[in-house]
């Protein structure tokens, strides 16, 4: 076991706000570290396995305080993580990085993990990225945020955002209601990204204009699409042809994100995912950049991130289990 450490913080204020996020993970905290935290007024004594660690943590956390950036709760089992997969890494590199300020409630989004700063340093630079891992990792979300920056700066003159809908088969036609109220259920993750960048009026008023698109990956055929910053969600579940066709709309001053989960593939009739195929073929492609999650990525709630990881040990479980008996299969095949 490593020396205790003490650390003594001067200013009151910063250290108040570093010691309430920590506060609401102090457990997890101690837990995953192996330390354990006691406070003395503005001294902070770490002790147990990983200390240098957790006084890292510290220390920079109270640094974002103290330069008035807001340290949330939330921040704090993101900032371990990214602590123990770089010890060398800068909270305020990751975390001071503003994306875009939501003019719905004017709060800032921010890069949450090293992670979500590379797949936003990749939009930046690249005219094609890719986003992909599970849900709730930040692609969709982070990916709207940089089409709502580069609207205001003016440096595209629409968004257009889109998805495959019913399973990628977009067959709607027995489906109750008009066209519109046959798609929006696919596509009311998009408006709620969308109203939660801007206020309600604002949408309206654009979507009015044509300066804000939202439609199924079936209105993208025969068109090219100029001067704007382009998402496509749940990529996973287009086929092969469907993601050539969106890929090759691509006009002059046009970024385009594509985001999805390569483990929720939904197409039917065992179609193989325009996504995957993608993603192994343009690797490599100048202007192309692929941006990879994991379950550690995950922005939601702790529980969400275990469930991943249950569902991906069950699936491996299976997968070995199917090829230990194709393997016993094929030697009493063998045998006989």
């Amino acid at each position: 076991m490593t020396d205790p450490t003490k650390l003594t913080f001067e200013d009151r204020e910063p250290l108040q706000l570093m010691l309430q996020a920590v506060g609401r993970h102090k457990t997890l905290l101690e837990s995953e570290t192996g330390t354990s935290v006691h406070v003395r007024g503005n001294v902070v004594t770490v002790q147990g396995d990983r200390v240098d660690l957790v006084s890292r943590l510290l220390k920079q956390l109270y640094a974002l305080a103290q330069q008035g950036s807001p340290v949330d709760p939330s921040d704090v089992p993101r900032a371990l993580a990214v602590l123990s997969d770089d010890s060398n890494a800068k909270l305020d590199a990751v975390f001071d990085d503003t994306v875009v300020v939501k003019q719905s409630d004017g709060k800032a989004i921010v890069p949450r993990s090293l992670a979500q700063k590379r797949y936003v340093e990749y939009m930046r630079r690249h005219t094609l990225t890719f986003g992909v891992g599970p849900a709730g990792t930040g692609k969709t979300f982070l990916a709207m945020a940089m089409a709502a920056r580069a609207l205001l700066d003016r440096e595209c003159r629409r968004i257009i955002l889109s998805r495959p809908a019913m399973e990628a088969g977009e067959k709607l036609g027995f489906l109750p209601g008009t066209l519109e109220e046959k798609i929006s259920p696919y596509l009311r993750p998009l408006y709620d990204a969308l109203h939660d960048m801007f206020p309600a009026d604002k949408v309206a008023h654009m979507m009015e204009h044509e300066i804000i698109e939202v439609a199924p990956l079936a209105y993208m055929r025969g068109r090219t699409l100029n001067d704007a910053f382009v998402v496509l969600d749940e990529a996973q579940n287009t086929t092969r042809e469907q993601m050539k066709m969106f890929l090759t709309r691509l006009g002059t001053n046009t970024k385009v994100v594509v985001t999805g989960d390569p483990t929720q593939i939904d197409l039917p009739g065992g179609a193989r995912s325009g996504l995957a195929h993608a993603l192994r073929i343009l690797r490599g492609v100048s202007g192309v950049a692929v941006c990879s999650f994991t379950s550690e990525d995950v922005m939601r709630h702790p529980l969400v991130q275990k469930i991943i990881e249950a569902y991906d040990g069950d699936a491996k479980s299976r997968a070995a289990a199917r090829a230990a008996a194709a393997e016993a299969e094929a030697a009493d095949t063998t045998e006989t």
